[in-house]
């Protein structure tokens, strides 16, 4: 069987296209720099806002070919950018309220002495 191979490809700061952040920049920046340019959503956190975050691993979407009726296309596409990822924020809660509760495995019947 042939194994896929990634290559990992290194960019320098100049190198990278919109969306990328430079973190050696950021590193540079003072606290003061970093509240100045911030959005106004990100002003005035509480000091314990991060406490309890946790990482969040992106699922691995996976390109398919569907089949929906033209009208449902039409309205998901009427909503705006992204329309593929609400589409799948539908599936997701119409899985999630049909899917059936984990079966709990019985617990092991314990043999009886032979009397």
């Amino acid at each position: 069987m042939r194994r896929n191979r990634t290559r990992l490809v290194v960019k320098t700061a100049d190198q990278l296209g919109p969306g990328f952040a430079d973190f050696a920049r950021m590193d540079a920046m003072t606290e003061e720099e970093i509240e100045r340019t911030s959005p106004p959503e990100l002003a005035n956190l509480p000091d314990d806002f991060w406490v309890g975050g946790r990482v969040v691993e992106p699922v691995i979407k996976l390109p398919i070919s569907i089949r929906v009726d033209e009208d449902v296309l039409d309205w998901f596409r009427s909503q705006g950018p992204r329309y593929q990822t609400k589409m799948n924020a539908v599936l997701r809660a119409h899985m999630k309220e049909h899917a059936k509760p984990a079966a709990r495995k019985p617990a092991p019947r314990k043999k009886r002495a032979k009397s």
